[in-house]
């Protein structure tokens, strides 16, 4: 649904509102987004038709929204929209820009000179880029990704485990291979051509808000255009704000949001490191009865001590916590107590650990 007034009052959580974005960032309620993804006009400077060399043409970027008489211009553009971005940003907020070659440098010039602190440079290496037909320059193969926090040392959301499981288990990388929107995912207007010419695909949506926003985060994209960015969050269970002040772009997106489903609870729920996971006490484990007082856990080299009624355990003259105890009776500076101590359950040694996840378990249903 698209809207046009002011909303200082409330957050208008899954619509698309129309005009300038700047005017429209400014006019909804600050500290109020968890992340912003914005792929501003590239002020592309082009100055001829391009054509192939069959001499058709190609349908580039030519529109009025990427046209700026100045890079002086451009620059306080991206001056007005940045600073209303960082109004928006909640403290452990974050914001993803994308570019080119063209205006990725100064993107990240006046983020820098706005106090955002950036976390990565990410480069989108395009499997599919389209051909330089002139032959003087290399081929436009890539984009470049900005993810920045709202100043240095805020906290922000990265889900580190999400993306490694998505990589099939290994650390995700700085440079992300895939391929441009083409096919049965590019939009197309009543006459048949592109909808948008710069469309992007949603597979790198999905790797961005997967890997920096969780379930319920509030989404907004300044330059909506056909709408990628809420689809995706759509499906995701993010909420988002979408900002467009081209009509036909907005029908485009409306129309197309309207189909999005989202995905069901189980679906969403991603790989986490064990240090997000909730914290469970070891007396925890005493108080609900899985281990009990005066009973006898034992080290990996057979050590023992005993468990007492307030969930420390005592050995060899040692009192404390798991953690203590371990480190103490192994001289080691420090000693994770949930792997080190086993206990016995019909014959078998089984570590305190499965008890720590059973309860976590508990936690999620």
């Amino acid at each position: 649904m698209t809207r046009t007034t002011r909303v200082d009052e409330a957050l208008p959580l899954n619509t698309v509102l129309a005009g300038d974005c700047i005017e429209v960032m400014n006019g909804l309620p600050a500290g109020s987004v968890d992340l912003i993804f914005a792929d501003p006009p590239y002020n592309l400077q082009l100055k001829n038709q391009l054509h192939r060399p069959d001499n058709s043409r190609v349908d580039a970027v030519d529109d009025a929204w990427d046209q700026f008489s100045s890079f002086e211009a451009y620059d306080a553009f991206t001056r007005a929209w940045l600073a209303a971005a960082k109004r928006l940003l909640k403290p452990g907020g974050a914001i993803w820009v994308i570019g080119s070659y063209h205006n990725v440098f100064r993107l990240g010039a006046e983020l820098q000179n706005q106090g955002y602190w950036i976390l990565n440079d990410v480069v989108w290496r395009k499997s599919n880029p389209m051909p330089n037909f002139r032959g003087k320059r290399f081929t436009n193969a890539h984009e470049t990704l900005i993810w920045a926090s709202v100043g240095e040392g805020a906290k922000y959301t990265f889900n580190y485990e999400a993306l490694k499981a998505l990589n099939e288990g290994i650390q995700m990388r700085s440079d992300w291979v895939i391929p441009i929107c083409n096919g049965h995912e590019r939009l197309k207007d009543d006459q048949g051509d592109k909808a948008h010419p710069t469309q992007k695909p949603e597979a790198l949506l999905h790797r961005v808000l997967v890997g920096t926003t969780n379930p319920g985060d509030v989404v907004l994209d300044p330059f909506f255009g056909t709408g990628t960015t809420g689809a995706v969050a759509k499906m995701l269970g993010r909420d988002f704000i979408g900002i467009e002040r081209e009509e036909a772009y907005r029908k485009v997106a409306e129309k197309r949001l309207a189909k999005v489903r989202r995905f069901d609870r189980e679906a969403l729920t991603v790989s986490a490191g064990k240090r997000q996971e909730p914290r469970v006490p070891f007396g925890q484990l005493v108080e609900r009865g899985l281990l009990s007082p005066g009973e006898m856990l034992q080290s990996p080299r057979g050590k023992i001590a005993k468990i007492r009624a307030d969930g420390t355990l005592v050995s060899e003259n040692v009192k404390g916590s798991i953690h203590q105890v371990g480190a103490a009776l192994e001289g080691a500076p420090s000693c994770n107590g949930w792997t080190y101590w086993s206990f016995k359950r019909e014959g078998k040694s089984v570590p305190i650990d499965v008890l720590r996840q059973q309860i976590r378990s508990e936690m999620h249903d």
